[in-house]
């Protein structure tokens, strides 16, 4: 049997990822062809077929679901080991895999990239937006560094270290700029619009208005942000977002933003890694930049 390579064991990877052989193999950097001759020469080398190729789709075989679970455990073993060796050194350069969720991604990255950049130069930075289950998943795998997420997220193997807080408005239609700021109890009777299921936001938004045991008479919901501000500039219901999303989702919508009385509704921003992670130390200085970047003073937006 002809010897495996780390390549070939990332390419398979990246497959049993993304599913489809154009996909795998941007994420790769590599031509689909090249990625195809790969896992052909792999299948070859153990002798029998590790995906099931269809039209639109390539899946796992059983022997491939096997072999994909391995190959991840050494994947991961690789990468601590170059961790092992950049912890050593003391200095932040070289690959740095960070997740962050659709809710914080558009108002905190460019903030965050622009600052590492300027600090630490040496650093080449990939970045995952998702939703937090899948975050969490991908870490625990060793597929990210570390993530920026709602906090808290409860899981024994992650470290946590809480960033900053911050409160969600209440945006509704410019029209509705004079009246009073509706409570909880009230919200539950008018039109909400919120993100889809699977975004912790919108837990917490349901949370405040206590809508966990009982549906609200009328949810709508929405794929991001931007949508929801939009709908409620079309006069379609009231959304809650986060104050760091204010400038540039209510910028050009017929909207207004009103803030709750004390206590209202807010949410903890943080960073997690992997507790065993040869790079604790380093990520420690990571999530000050972070901090340092979110802190910063900025235009709040036309509140009302």
């Amino acid at each position: 049997m002809r010897n495996l390579t780390i390549k070939q064991l990332r390419y398979l990877d990246a497959l049993a990822q993304h599913g489809h052989f154009g996909r795998a193999a941007n994420a790769c950097a590599i031509s689909q062809p090249a990625l195809s001759m790969q896992i052909r020469d792999l299948e070859e080398t153990l002798g029998t077929p590790l995906f099931e190729r269809g039209a639109r789709r390539v899946r796992l075989t059983g022997f491939g679901e096997e072999v994909s679970a391995r190959a991840r455990e050494i994947l991961r073993s690789v990468d601590e080991l170059s961790d092992l060796a950049r912890a050593a050194r003391d200095s932040l350069a070289g690959r740095l895999r960070i997740g962050i969720i659709p809710t914080v991604a558009p108002y905190l990255l460019p903030g965050i990239m622009a600052e590492l950049s300027r600090r630490y130069g040496e650093l080449d930075i990939r970045v995952r937006e998702t939703l937090t289950a899948r975050l969490i998943e991908e870490l625990s795998e060793g597929r990210l560094d570390t993530a920026i997420v709602a906090l808290p997220v409860s899981e024994p193997a992650l470290a946590e270290i809480d960033l900053f807080a911050e409160e969600f408005v209440l945006v509704r239609p410019a029209g509705d700029a004079d009246k009073p700021v509706p409570s909880a109890e009230r919200l539950r009777e008018m039109r909400l619009l919120l993100l889809e299921e699977g975004h912790c936001f919108r837990d917490q938004a349901l949370s405040f208005c206590n809508m966990h045991a009982a549906r609200p008479r009328e949810l709508l919901d929405g794929s991001s942000l931007s949508t929801l501000v939009q709908m409620v500039g079309a006069g379609i219901g009231v959304t809650l977002i986060p104050e760091m999303a204010v400038p540039v989702e209510t910028r050009s919508a017929a909207v207004s933003v009103a803030r709750f009385a004390p206590p209202g509704p807010a949410r903890r921003i943080g960073m997690i890694w992997r507790k065993s992670s040869p790079l604790a130390e380093q990520l420690h200085r990571v999530a000050k930049v972070v901090r340092h970047a979110a802190t910063r003073p900025a235009d709040k937006g036309g509140a009302s």
